[in-house]
């Protein structure tokens, strides 16, 4: 699912900027949802699964810890 979507998980990627973070949870909204623009009755619901994912997506990666990694986070 999602092909489009590239890890965004350091060491992989090392630098993730906003537009990664929201161009994937865009993809993802996109491919869950069937439509590539929402028409715009729907156009609101689509923007806050969108924002929603992007901001899971963030909380997963400040959150992950990667063994063996100098970007691992350090609670």
């Amino acid at each position: 699912m999602c092909r489009s979507i590239k890890t965004l998980r350091p060491p992989i990627t090392p630098e993730v900027t906003d537009e990664d973070i929201r161009a994937a949870a865009l993809q993802y909204v996109r491919k869950v949802s069937g439509f590539r623009a929402p028409a715009a009755h729907n156009r609101e619901v689509f923007e806050r699964a969108v924002d929603a994912v992007a901001a899971a997506t963030q909380d997963l990666l400040d959150n992950l810890q990667v063994r063996g990694s100098a970007a691992a986070h350090q609670p």
